[in-house]
C-alpha cells in the first residue's frame, strides 16, 4: 500500500518509524511519505491560511497550496506503472464515523492520501474539486474536536496497517479482537495464575477448548451489553443462538428480537 500524508507539521509523524508500522515500512509492505504543505506556498511567509468569508472566529486553510499539493501527489495522468488516483481522506469532526469496518475497507485500497487540516479547516472548494478527480472521504474519530488532523491520521493508519497481509506476526489475532465480529473482546489473562489474591478464571486453566470458547463468547456478550449496548442491538438476529441469548439475559440485557433460538 502507498500512503501520502500532507501536513504543516510533518514532524508529528515521527512515530510512524516505530513498532509494527515501522517494520511494515522497512519490509516494503507500506510505502509511506510525509509532505510539508508549505512546500506548495510561494510567498515569503509561506502562508497557508486566511480569514473566513462571512466572518467568524479562527482562520481557514487557503485552497491554493492544497490544490497544488493534490495536483502533485495525485496527477490526472497515470504513472508509468499504471498507478491509479488515490483515495483522499480528510479528518474532520464533520466527517463520517471511523469504524473497524471502514478500516477493513481502506486496507483494500492501493493508495491513500491524507490531508491534515488545521485551524477551522480546509477551504471546502479543495474537497469539492478533488471529488471530481478521486474518491474523497471526510472521516471523524468521534464526537469531539482536535487541534488538527494529524493525530487522527495516526489512529487511522494504525487501524488500517495492522490489517495488511504480513504486518501482524499472528494474523489469527484479528479474528478474536474487539469489533472483529461486532462484539468487544473478552477479558484477557496471563501468568501467574494468582496475583494479589486475584485468580485467573478456572475455565481458562482447564484445557477444555470448548468451554473456553463458550466462556469467551459469554464474556464478550456481557461486556458488550454493559459498555456498548448499541453494538448488541445492531447484531443480526441470526448471529445469536440460544446460549448467546441466555448469556445476555443473565447480564440483564434484553436480547434483540426476531430470532428463533437454536
Amino acid at each position: 500500500m502507498r500512503v501520502d500524508i500532507v501536513s504543516i507539521f510533518p514532524e508529528y509523524f515521527a512515530p510512524l518509524d516505530l513498532s509494527l508500522i515501522g517494520k511494515a515500512r522497512a519490509n516494503g509492505l507500506l510505502r509511506l511519505a510525509v509532505h510539508d504543505l508549505r512546500t506548495w506556498t510561494h510567498d515569503v511567509h509561506r502562508t497557508v491560511d486566511d480569514t473566513p468569508y462571512g466572518g467568524g472566529p479562527g482562520m481557514v486553510m487557503r485552497p491554493e497550496p492544497w490544490g497544488e499539493a493534490l495536483d502533485a501527489l495525485a496527477p490526472d495522468e497515470l504513472s508509468p506503472d499504471g498507478h491509479t488516483l488515490p483515495r483522499l481522506l480528510v479528518p474532520s469532526p464533520a466527517g463520517v464515523p471511523f469504524t473497524q469496518a471502514m478500516a477493513h475497507e481502506l486496507a483494500t485500497e492501493s493508495h491513500l492520501l491524507f490531508a491534515c487540516g488545521r485551524y477551522e479547516g480546509i477551504d471546502q472548494r479543495v474537497l469539492d474539486h478533488a471529488a471530481t478527480r478521486m474518491p474523497v472521504t471526510e472521516v471523524s474519530l468521534g464526537d469531539y474536536v482536535l487541534f488538527g488532523g494529524e493525530v487522527a491520521v495516526l489512529v487511522i493508519l494504525e487501524a488500517v496497517t495492522r490489517l495488511l497481509p504480513g504486518v501482524l506476526g499472528n494474523a489469527g489475532s484479528l479474528d478474536e479482537e474487539s469489533h472483529a465480529h461486532g462484539l468487544l473482546e473478552a477479558p484477557l489473562y496471563t501468568k501467574p495464575a494468582t496475583w494479589r489474591d486475584l485468580d485467573v478464571p478456572e475455565v481458562l486453566r482447564s484445557g477444555d477448548h470448548a468451554r473456553i470458547a463458550r466462556w469467551r463468547r459469554d464474556e464478550a456478550l456481557r461486556r458488550t451489553a454493559a459498555r456498548r449496548p448499541d453494538l448488541v442491538g445492531a447484531l443480526p438476529p441470526e448471529s445469536l443462538d440460544q446460549r448467546d441469548r441466555a448469556a445476555l439475559d443473565r447480564g440483564g440485557f434484553q436480547s434483540p428480537p426476531g430470532h428463533v433460538a437454536k
